[in-house]
This record gives structure tokens, sequence and C-alpha cells, in this order.
């Protein structure tokens, strides 16, 4: 009889993200710490190194832990992709902590199969379609703040005490763009920018 070889996949959006928590459940179902994958980065796709290296190991006699769904990935299409690239090629079982339904060890028959795929289909739907909305709701927030007169960025450095005397002699020809940008210290692409703007003020 050959043995099953377990591995847990880890994925946290940025390098802020701390994943504690993912580890935790992982290594309570028994996953070795050697045989857990960690990416650091988005789930808009699949590029991704750890991510990369796991699937390299899976194999009929391998079962893959994941927290969550959204942990494997988000995207709608990649996701259903890559659960096929993982199941039937590489003929692996998944387990989904979060989602007990999402266990294809359970019930290898037909009917448990098509199960399986009808519930990751929605879930990794609802998973994308929430990313979209989240995006959505940011634009729309930034949007709202702007029309509100919030400014984002950088705050403008202030225009130099010397610089509305300069302007005049410098749109009077008195000197030339490069002593205008010498007298107010600043580069001549910025003094060139603020003179413009000061002029449409």
């Amino acid at each position: 009889m050959r043995e099953t070889k377990i591995y847990g996949y880890i994925r946290v959006s940025s390098r802020d993200q701390n994943e504690e928590r993912q580890m935790i459940a992982l290594t309570e179902v028994g996953v070795p710490g050697k045989n857990i994958f960690i990416d650091k980065q988005s789930g808009k796709d699949f590029e991704r190194r750890q991510y990369k290296r796991l699937l390299r190991k899976l194999d009929q006699d391998s079962v893959l832990y994941v927290k969550s769904i959204d942990r494997l990935g988000r995207n709608y299409g990649d996701l259903n992709e890559q659960w096929r690239v993982i199941t039937k090629e590489k003929k692996a079982d998944i387990v989904v902590l979060d989602m007990p339904i999402l266990d294809t060890r359970r019930e290898k028959n037909l009917m448990g199969t098509f199960i399986s795929d009808i519930v990751l289909s929605l879930l990794s739907y609802v998973a994308e379609n929430e990313r979209v909305n989240i995006r959505q709701r940011q634009a729309e927030g930034i949007a709202a703040a702007r029309a509100r007169g919030v400014q984002f960025g950088r705050k403008p450095v202030p225009l130099p005490d010397n610089f509305k005397e300069i302007y005049q002699m410098w749109r009077t020809k008195e000197i030339s763009t490069y002593e205008a940008a010498c007298a107010c210290q600043m580069p001549l692409s910025t003094f060139k920018y603020k003179a413009s703007r000061y002029q449409e003020q």
C-alpha cells in the first residue's frame, strides 16, 4: 500500500499580511511544515513560484489542503482550470478546510465529483465577483472623494516667496527660463510646469 503524501498551500495577498492563521489550520490537520508552500502575492492568476513548485510534486498519492478556496485563487476561469489539473491530470485530492463539501476524497463516484464541481464553480464565481465588486467600490469611493475636493498623492510643495516676482520677469522676457528656474531653486521642468499652472490660475 502506497503512502499518502500530504501537502498544504498558503497564499496571502501582500507581504504585510500574516499567514499564521492558515499555517495553524494546516498543521492541525497534520500537514508537515516542510510540505507547506507559501506565496505572498495576489490571487488574480496562478503565476506564483511556490504554487508551481507544489504542482510539480503532486501525484495520485497526494492530498492537498488549503484553508479556503480563495487562498488557492480568485479568478473564476483559472481556478476551475487548476482544480481540473490537480484532480484530473495529477489525480491528486484536494481538501478545502473551510468548506467540507469540497473534499475530493469523499464519494469518488460520479455524483460526488459532480457535486464538487458544481460547488467549486459557484464558490469561485462568487470569489471573483467579490474581487470585481471591491475594485468597483474602491473606484467609486475615490471618485466620490475627488468630487468632495479630497486630493490624493503627495501634498503639493508651496511656491517660493519670490515666485510671483520671478514669474513676471520671466514672462516679460527680462530673464531666461533657466535663470528663472535657478532663482526659484527649481528644476527647469518644474518651473515650466508651475509657471503654466500659475498662468491658468
